[in-house]
């Protein structure tokens, strides 16, 4: 995908140029935030490079190894917001077909813009909680680049809420066991509805 007019049209160009301008220098780093195979990343790392989007740079690691960095020019990074706002300007229409209930109107779009749901999942423009809302109230299965992206908003997630809990126990320590059950788990769960 060497023409420009292939790489608009490519979430995971997109998604390893995201990565890159959020500072991931390595090529393991950006497979693993973007869940593409490494090989798919050297690919399109080289093919961003070519158009002068992103620069390698090699340095020298211990014991003589190279080490490969890469990192956004000026240009890949206009291009990448620009691409960001069009995917938030499709975020936000997704949303309101989804508050008026719209669901034939919002299959269609969603149909037509499926392709950069992993993209705006990675990148935080739709949050994993919305976008599992709307695909089940459209009765869709997510498809495994969406499935992967959202395991990975499980994951930051995950650990925030991690951090949560051990600051809550830790409230709960200073009183009885009962003061435990007050501060943890029971005051956010499904009693509140």
């Amino acid at each position: 995908m060497s023409s420009d007019n292939g790489f608009s049209q490519s979430p995971n160009h997109f998604m390893v140029l995201d990565a890159i301008s959020r500072g991931m220098k390595k090529i393991d780093s950006i497979a693993k935030v973007t869940k593409l195979s490494k090989d798919e990343v050297e690919l399109i790392v080289n093919d961003l490079q070519t158009q002068k989007l992103i620069t390698k740079e090699t340095k020298k690691g211990f014991f003589g190894n190279k080490k490969i960095e890469v990192y956004s020019t000026e240009t890949g990074f206009k291009i990448l917001e620009s691409k960001k706002q069009e995917l938030v300007s499709k975020s936000k229409y997704l949303q309101q077909l989804y508050e008026t209930g719209n669901k034939d109107q919002m299959q269609s779009y969603m149909d037509d813009n499926r392709m950069w749901m992993p993209m705006m999942l990675m990148s935080g423009i739709m949050s994993m909680v919305m976008f599992g809302s709307m695909m089940s109230f459209m009765g869709m299965a997510m498809n495994p680049a969406e499935s992967a992206q959202s395991e990975g908003q499980a994951d930051d997630s995950g650990g925030s809420g991690a951090d949560d809990t051990g600051a809550a126990s830790d409230a709960g320590d200073t009183g009885g066991s009962s003061d435990m059950d007050v501060g943890g788990m029971d005051t956010g769960g499904f009693d509140s509805f």
